[in-house]
């Protein structure tokens, strides 16, 4: 039987139960330490899940020398991420981080940059795209069954009552959930953003401060267009949390409801005009690992740390759907397309 690989978890807010509920059913790690900046958190977080024997801190560097990790799983906020991932690469260990993965991009630089020198696997959670859904989506789109992709449209309409940070944060829509959008639309079309246009407002009756809606339009690599629409203070007509999709294809269109409903047409092979079109015939899901969100990600990880395998969601991957983020916000203060770096040396 394989030595169970330690783990030290970072940050032990709500987001934390889905981690420690994944880690529980896991015969492979051993949660050996868990720390929070308020250690009453962590205390409560370990009487939860029996974890009360392990090591308990506040100190995340205070933690890892008490613990040698193998790996640090960081389920802090945003601007603790660089923090939290800096120390735990120091400290010889392997990350999996909450999305995104940093406040700004100058962070997600470091962070990527110490990543590389430590030899070390740093990756981020992108639960939506470890859907079996829009896996199958993507495996019917990489088929070429309705041709090249051109164009790929989303849009998010949802009405969420938080509460607490993120209703007066700045850049609600774009920094908090868009993330999650941009990175579907990378892993669709497989294509990279190159540059971005935004429009952000606050509409009317909006009840979060700054920035709930957003409409972007991206420039992608293969000269595809993704073009965004957003609202976080959308009452009634709701989309899936996954989003609303239609892709344009050289052959034929298809269109993904964000759940398990799937609508398009494609050109028939026989007809010499345009006009004549068929149904699609869309192939059933063919299970793999790349699925279940959270626990998907969290075991991928986990078996690429013993095998040397990279995790779908590599820091050198997903900082990609981080540029975009900061590119949209950027191009909405200025007022106007701004390019989007591919280089983070």
């Amino acid at each position: 039987m394989e030595t169970k690989l330690k783990v030290v978890l970072a940050g032990c807010g709500s987001m934390s139960r889905t981690w420690f509920r994944v880690a529980a059913e896991m015969d492979s790690i051993d949660i050996v330490g868990l720390v929070d900046i308020r250690k009453q958190s962590a205390v409560h977080r370990a009487q939860e899940f029996g974890l009360e024997n392990r090591i308990i801190g506040a100190d995340i560097g205070e933690v890892l020398k008490q613990t040698s990790p193998d790996i640090v799983f960081d389920c802090t906020v945003p601007e603790a991420h660089v923090h939290i991932t800096l120390e735990a690469l120091n400290h010889g260990c392997h990350v999996l981080g909450e999305k995104p993965m940093a406040d700004s991009m100058e962070n997600a630089r470091k962070m990527h940059a110490a990543a590389q020198d430590s030899g070390k696997l740093y990756a981020v959670i992108q639960n939506r795209r470890y859907d079996s859904h829009i896996r199958r989506l993507r495996n019917f789109l990489t088929s070429d069954a309705i041709g090249r992709i051109t164009t790929v449209n989303s849009d998010y309409y949802m009405g969420p009552h938080f509460g607490g940070f993120r209703d007066c944060m700045e850049h609600s829509l774009l920094l908090d959930m868009a993330i999650h959008t941009f990175d579907a639309a990378r892993f669709i079309s497989g294509e990279d953003p190159v540059s971005v246009y935004c429009k952000e407002w606050n509409p009317s009756g909006s009840w979060y401060d700054h920035g709930a809606s957003a409409i972007a339009v991206f420039e992608m690599t293969g000269g595809v267009v993704f073009a965004y629409r957003g609202s976080w203070c959308s009452e009634g007509l709701k989309t899936s949390w996954n989003s609303d999709w239609h892709v344009v294809c050289s052959n034929g269109s298809i269109r993904w409801n964000g759940e398990d409903k799937y609508s398009g047409r494609a050109k028939s092979k026989d007809a010499e005009s345009h006009s004549e079109w068929e149904g699609l015939g869309l192939p059933t899901h063919e299970p793999t690992a790349a699925i279940g969100g959270h626990a998907g990600i969290i075991h991928e990880f986990v078996e690429c740390v013993r095998t040397g395998n990279t995790p779908e969601t590599v820091c050198t991957d997903n900082i990609k759907s981080l540029q975009m983020v900061f590119g949209a916000i950027e191009s909405a203060k200025l007022g106007r397309p701004v390019e989007i770096a591919t280089k983070h040396e």
